[in-house]
């Protein structure tokens, strides 16, 4: 056995891929929080050099005014370090463990006291939970890999949707394209079933969106939804597809209707369906095999 050989291991390598999963899961928290403000920071500073190259939009429409010094300052995934949103306090490494430092805190900020959200905890564990599955299912292989920053991709994607509705390309499309380069060598599904997998993922519901404005005038999801899908397809293969689209329908139409009915969530406030097709692709990923040997033959 070689000296880090004992990772391979089936009783270790789940623990090894936990911890590593705990860890991703703290940098998820940092993606989540802050892709959407580098979004948009990137869609304010253009708005302002379109308006300084062109002048007003037709009608007077007033348009951000360009970035000051401090709008230019360095915002990204590294930089500046995590602070508490409240008072600035800048978060020290013994502050940063994944789960631990929040219930060591009490889940509040050590020099203000103000209240650290759940969620950050949640995030951590359930990266961690993808990591350990991943590795368990798949043991030392490429796929174990490749399932774990599928999941790891679906989960930030799912909580940035919940957020603020938007499904960032940043991530969408460098998972299809990974997707499709895993397939190369058929890690999930051949090829041509991926390649197949990710125009028939985009089409679905590219045809559901027009047929559904058409009808009604209305958009009834964004155009991020169609990456989605897509990037699933590329992933598990069309076959994959119906299952998917079935298994996110279901669910949401069921927290739907648990949003309206115990929570008053108006029929007019839109309803993401980014975490619902995440679900799904995670769900197909990991056992949908399973799932098609249960049912497949009760449906008929």
């Amino acid at each position: 056995m070689t000296a880090f050989g004992w990772l391979g291991q089936p009783a270790v390598l789940p623990w090894v891929a936990l911890a590593l999963g705990l860890c991703i899961g703290s940098f998820l928290n940092v993606v989540i929080h802050r892709l959407p403000r580098m979004m948009e920071r990137d869609w304010r500073t253009q708005c302002a050099e379109l308006a300084a190259g062109t002048g007003e939009p037709q009608g007077g429409a007033s348009l951000p005014a360009p970035p000051g010094k401090e709008a230019q300052a360095p915002y990204n995934l590294l930089v500046p370090r995590s602070a508490c949103p409240n008072c600035g306090h800048q978060i020290t490494a013994l502050e940063n463990i994944p789960v631990a430092s929040w219930i060591a805190l009490r889940g509040k900020c050590s020099a203000c006291g103000a209240k650290i959200t759940a969620r950050y905890p949640v995030v951590e564990i359930l990266a961690g939970a993808i990591g350990a599955y991943a590795a368990w299912r798949y043991g030392t292989s490429l796929a174990a890999l490749g399932a774990m920053g599928f999941g790891w991709s679906l989960l930030a994607l799912t909580v940035i949707d919940l957020d603020t509705q938007l499904l960032p390309d940043d991530i969408t499309l460098p998972l299809l394209w990974a997707g499709l380069l895993l397939n190369l060598g058929g890690t999930f599904a051949p090829l041509g079933s991926a390649v197949i997998g990710a125009v028939a993922g985009y089409l679905a519901l590219w045809s559901v969106y027009w047929a559904f404005k058409l009808a009604t005038g209305k958009e009834g999801m964004g155009f991020g939804d169609f990456k989605l899908l897509a990037a699933i397809g590329a992933w598990l293969g069309w076959q994959k597809l119906p299952m998917v689209i079935l298994l996110s329908s279901v669910v949401g139409a069921v927290v739907g209707i648990g949003l309206m009915v115990f929570a008053r969530h108006g029929r007019d406030k839109p309803i993401p369906f980014g975490p619902y097709l995440a679900a799904a692709g995670l769900i197909a990923m990991l056992w949908g095999d399973a799932i098609a040997r249960r049912w497949l033959p009760i449906l008929g």
